[in-house]
């Protein structure tokens, strides 16, 4: 048996190995967009390899499953073709022998990409931002990111619910005073951004603005605060007072380590103690469904090696080309729940996060059920 185990691990990794450096590089398709663009902005080639590196974790977080995958339909599908999975049937070896070394090595792909994906990733993906905004290269619209308090800039906190290209709805607005007290609380409906990338300024144009001036002599007493109502308000948001103080670049969701998202999940009611609950709620969906999205990505590493080997001896086919399109099929509904998931983080009644493993369960139940009949 050990000899068949070698065997199959070492065609088994040809395959996967071949596939991830492909897959990877074809993957990389968008970054060597943004590095032509770097070029054409006069970026220095070291800085473009930096960001060239600074993805790789971010793509093989999606190429490893789709890796596993593809290796395990293209692998079993030969040795159906080849009847050699008939001839080890005939020794008495049933296929769950066969897939337990590489369920194994699945088990470890998982534990790869889960450290990948919670802790080099997110790392690398906040590297590169700080790489790019250095450089000068991010545009600032990309800084207003909807459902999160931004506080970047010096004297202003500014919070936009939805963002949809240049039009922001439900902003919230403090204008601080140097020893952190609100001077000014605004409100608005919506509002228009205008951005100017030369100088890296955005101007926020709020339309059905509500303004709240707290006294500025006694400002815990309410009944002292003015309040103004006001058709149109601009706020101006520098850029490059970003950089001026310490070099620091605000972190996205996205962006931050598996250990901090769980910490900013425990205290979502006193980081967000300004929004009310129901937005709270709404901030606190995101964050699970970005932490769930991580561990979900990694699980479907066992998930899809669990699915593609009974696919793979059904598929009686040893051509690349029917490994790619099954791969591709599997891979496609599976991140359609992803993308059902991100689009419904406004809703958690609706548990996104949840639904992010409904094809995970189901793919899994139906790799047992199919490798129980093939044996």
């Amino acid at each position: 048996m050990r000899i068949l185990n070698r065997y199959i691990l070492f065609d088994y990794l040809v395959i996967f190995l071949s596939a991830l450096g492909l897959i990877t590089f074809v993957m990389t398709a968008g970054a060597l967009i943004k590095a032509v663009d770097l070029m054409a902005r006069g970026i220095s080639a070291g800085l473009i390899v930096r960001f060239f590196i600074q993805n790789v974790p971010y793509i093989l977080s999606f190429s490893m499953p789709i890796s596993t995958l593809f290796a395990a339909l293209l692998l079993f599908g030969r040795l159906s073709m080849d009847s050699e999975i008939s001839a080890m049937k005939s020794c008495g070896i049933s296929l769950w022998r066969l897939a337990a070394p590489l369920l194994l090595l699945s088990v470890l792909f998982t534990g790869i990409c889960v450290y990948i994906n919670c802790e080099i990733s997110p790392a690398a993906k906040f590297a590169n931002r700080k790489l790019l905004s250095t450089a000068g290269v991010e545009a600032p619209l990309n800084l207003l990111e909807e459902g999160r308090f931004i506080d970047d800039f010096p004297g202003l906190m500014i919070y936009v619910s939805k963002k949809t290209g240049n039009t922001v709805k439900d902003v919230v607005a403090y204008e601080l005073n140097k020893d952190g007290s609100v001077r000014r609380n605004i409100r608005a409906a919506s509002g228009d951004i205008e951005a100017d990338n030369e100088n890296r300024i955005l101007t926020v144009k709020l339309y059905h603005v509500r303004i709240e001036m707290p006294d500025a002599e006694d400002p815990h007493d309410i009944s002292k605060t003015t309040y103004v109502n006001a058709e149109y308000y601009p706020i101006r948001l520098d850029f490059n007072q970003l950089f001026k103080s310490d070099g620091k670049v605000s972190q996205k969701r996205n962006h931050t380590k598996s250990s901090e998202l769980i910490k900013r999940i425990r205290k979502i009611d006193e980081d967000y103690v300004m929004l009310s609950p129901e937005k709270r709620q709404i901030e606190k969906t995101k964050l699970l469904v970005e932490a769930n999205e991580r561990i979900s990505l990694a699980v479907s590493c066992f998930t899809f090696m669990l699915i593609g080997i009974p696919l793979g001896v059904k598929s009686h086919r040893r051509e690349t080309s029917v490994g790619m399109i099954l791969s591709l099929g599997i891979v496609f509904a599976y991140y359609f729940f992803i993308v059902i998931a991100e689009s419904l983080t406004d809703y958690p009644a609706l548990h996104p996060n949840l639904i992010l493993w409904l094809p995970l369960v189901a793919a899994q139940l139906g790799g047992f059920w199919l490798i129980k009949r093939a044996s």
